[in-house]
């Protein structure tokens, strides 16, 4: 099984046809998918969402909720309490994607800071894991996650910072995220030797469907039955098989969402 541990099924793109998107998934071994919030409106779908799939033509839907970078000069505390409403659902397994984007600076630095500090401590409060947008901002988010003083686990999702930034999220705890990215040919040299070094047992991987859809499908929608693209990738720079990595990447998004507590025998069938 595969499991996808960050799509946005959610996202207007899939407005006609996210759920054929779920039965073209399990189609071609997705067992699991989270499907991630950015802000109030896409957190409250991909609940909503949760909710309307079920059956054996799909695979588990999921759902993680937050205020994303781009979109923290909308935090407020009707924010806040939206976000914390939403993650009490049952469906909900994480808080994210929250972080720092200094790449596009949508949002003010000074607004981003407060939106990672206080879903940081949302999530530390509600004892979930955390989802994290970085770009171009990894020493700033290291320094913030260091100095928080509390426990907190979650994934550097996509992650395209150097080797010594990814070692430093792994000091912590954190898992790294790997997506199509690593098919990009010379410009993503940084992201497979990220990929080639972490140790396997901290790996996820993830579609972040609807952008960024690996080789052979660059330039079009990304779906997360392309997920087997990015497995396929993985076990090549690593010399192992893809049922190694589908096996180790689920268990390693198990770990960390806690699905052994969300009838996990139901992801295998």
């Amino acid at each position: 099984m595969f499991i996808d541990s960050h799509a946005h099924l959610n996202h207007p793109q899939f407005s006609e046809d996210w759920s054929e998107a779920l039965v073209r998934a399990k189609s071609v071994g997705i067992s699991a998918v989270i499907n991630i919030g950015y802000d109030l409106a896409s957190s409250e779908l991909a609940v909503k969402q949760c909710d309307e799939i079920m059956g054996e033509n799909y695979p588990k839907l999921f759902a993680s909720v937050a205020i994303h970078p781009h979109n923290a000069k909308d935090w407020n505390s009707k924010f806040a309490e939206g976000v914390r409403q939403l993650a009490r659902k049952p469906s909900v397994l994480a808080i994210g994607e929250i972080g720092l984007d200094f790449h596009y600076e949508f949002s003010p630095r000074q607004s981003q800071f407060q939106a990672f500090e206080e879903q940081l401590e949302l999530a530390w409060e509600l004892g979930l894991p955390v989802i994290l947008h970085i770009r171009n901002a990894h020493l700033e988010a290291i320094e913030i996650v260091r100095n928080f003083e509390k426990p907190i686990c979650g994934v550097a999702h996509c992650f395209t910072g150097n080797w010594d930034e990814a070692k430093r999220w792994l000091e912590m705890g954190f898992y790294i995220g790997i997506t199509g990215i690593m098919t990009f040919g010379r410009k993503a040299e940084n992201v497979r030797e990220v990929a080639a070094k972490v140790p396997i047992e901290r790996i996820l991987i993830e579609t972040d469907s609807p952008y960024l859809a690996p080789e052979p499908h660059r330039g079009k929608r990304n779906e997360p039955a392309y997920l087997v693209h990015v497995a396929n990738a993985l076990a090549e720079l690593r010399g192992v098989t893809v049922a190694q990595i589908a096996e180790v990447t689920s268990q390693n998004a198990i770990e960390l969402f806690r699905l052994n507590a969300i009838n996990i025998a139901a992801l295998c069938k």
